[in-house]
């Protein structure tokens, strides 16, 4: 079974996939648990972790949804 949806089209993910942004957002996960960051660099990775995951969360949504429809038919 495939994963796929379609991509967002807004904001500075736009364009990814639910896939991509959420392999984008392990990945920033994982460095700001790894330590070694500056301030400024963590603050930045967590930004761009909270975007990731509005991606990933409207993509979920927009999955329900079109799941939702296609039961009531």
């Amino acid at each position: 079974m495939s994963e796929q949806t379609e991509p967002a089209q807004d904001g500075p993910s736009g364009g990814l996939s639910y896939e991509d942004a959420r392999d984008q957002l392990v990945e920033v996960v994982r460095t700001l648990e790894g330590g070694g960051t500056s301030l400024a660099e963590s603050l930045a990775l967590w930004e761009r972790g909270e975007e990731l995951a509005r991606v990933c969360q409207e993509a979920l949504e927009g999955a329900r949804e079109r799941l939702d429809a296609a039961l009531e038919d």
